[in-house]
């Protein structure tokens, strides 16, 4: 069987923890039954011993497959590694998924997708990264009573995903960490209120205004002070067509949003200026995690 699953783009800005979109860059799992543990792991991080072992992916498979069949089986897996790792694209989010989905699958087990992310909560706290990463699309979510919540917009296909990858990660607790433990009433209501009316925007397919609707008071500026060369990547990509550009997840990625027509143009101007960062054009995703065979 195969297993492939999106990487993400979380926050978009002021939706802390609660907004995220899809993108069409999928790490692929090829699972077949073997008499012994078989890993072969090829793309991102492979040259990495960790990630190499993959043992994150193991863990979560290993303790969702016994739970659901009883049994101690052993398999073949074959890792193709597409999202860059530690860079605010939802890496890990990406293996706990394929793990729970690969552990029903292996299982013969019936799930739908909503038991596959309320599962990926218990390994993954916070839902702006698992819930498009299962669903597809954009996604608004919130927890209750240890459940994901979730409401999903599908993505039209004349827009594009503009990512600027660094060649340095930030850490995700040493992102958190740069945050204060308490906000003023005004930066709450100023990110609130983009936060909203990012999502009418989204739900309404209405992108002129996401320039506004991305601005941000809780967390990004604060996590691009961290690597300034960010902010010249924001206001390069606002100056030449992004409809939005914002700090992926806890960075260090930056995502930007254009129509396709300009997304080449834009792409082009973002490598030349930052030649030592990886820039990417994708479409978006409206499939979330795909199970075949």
């Amino acid at each position: 069987m195969q297993i492939t699953v999106p990487a993400t783009s979380a926050n978009l800005g002021p939706g802390f923890d609660t907004l995220g979109l899809a993108l069409d860059l999928r790490n692929e799992i090829i699972i077949k039954p073997s008499r012994f543990l078989s890993i072969s792991t090829h793309g991102e991080g492979a040259e990495n011993p960790k990630i190499k072992k993959n043992s994150l992916f193991l863990s979560v498979f290993n303790k969702h497959y016994r739970k659901l069949s009883g049994k101690h089986n052993t398999f073949r897996f074959e890792f193709i590694n597409r999202i860059p790792i530690s860079r605010g694209m939802g890496s890990s989010s990406a293996v706990i998924v394929a793990g729970i989905t690969a552990a029903y699958a292996a299982s013969q087990t019936k799930y739908n997708k909503r038991t596959i992310l309320n599962l990926a909560l218990r390994h993954e706290p916070h839902p702006d990264n698992i819930t498009p990463c299962v669903m597809g699309g954009f996604n608004v979510a919130c927890i209750e009573g240890n459940r994901v919540f979730s409401k999903k917009r599908r993505m039209p296909g004349h827009l594009r995903a503009i990512l600027v990858v660094p060649n340095k990660r930030i850490s995700t607790s040493r992102s958190r960490h740069v945050l204060p433990k308490t906000y003023t009433k005004d930066e709450l209501v100023y990110s609130l209120s983009r936060a909203a009316y990012m999502t009418a925007l989204f739900m309404g397919e209405s992108w002129d205004q996401l320039r506004i609707a991305s601005k941000d008071k809780i967390h990004q500026d604060r996590r691009m002070q961290m690597m300034p060369e960010l902010i010249q990547v924001q206001k390069t990509a606002l100056e030449n067509g992004a409809l939005m550009s914002t700090l992926s997840g806890s960075g260090s990625t930056f995502f930007s949003l254009s129509y396709e027509d300009d997304a080449e143009a834009l792409a082009t101007i973002l490598q030349k200026k930052f030649p030592h960062f990886r820039v990417m054009v994708k479409r978006l995703d409206n499939h979330g995690v795909i199970l075949k065979g």
